[in-house]
């Protein structure tokens, strides 16, 4: 196993790595719309904030030698299951090889954000 870290990316707010290598896989940890420069969730709604969740993701891909092209899974997780159009429209732009996914409400993220998404992907 090995820890991935790039300072593209939030650093993790908590005991856990952003993402980990086993074999040929990437495991992501969740990644929440913080701007990694600044350390602020990004103002704006689930469209602006859907947004910088993929360049954290893209950030931690591209740091372990992936890419999105290379998903396997992703787990999304919405304050506000009304956003569930919205976010779509902003992954589908990302997520073109349509991984499989799971994504649900919940009632609360880290710093009150409305997103955060984990993924899996090859090497």
């Amino acid at each position: 196993m090995n820890k991935i870290h790039t300072d593209k990316a939030p650093a993790a707010i908590g005991p856990y790595s952003q993402a980990i290598t086993s074999g040929s896989m990437l495991y992501t940890s969740g990644q929440i719309p913080v701007d990694p420069a600044t350390g602020a969730v990004v103002e704006g709604g689930i469209e602006q904030q859907a947004e910088q969740v993929m360049k954290n993701l893209c950030a931690v891909l591209e740091a372990a030698g992936s890419s999105f092209a290379k998903v396997v899974k992703t787990t999304c997780f919405l304050q506000d299951m009304n956003d569930f159009a919205a976010f779509n429209a902003v992954y589908a732009k990302y997520f073109v090889s349509l991984p499989a996914r799971s994504c649900v409400a919940v009632a609360k993220l880290p710093k009150g954000v409305l997103c955060e998404v984990e993924l899996i992907a090859e090497l």
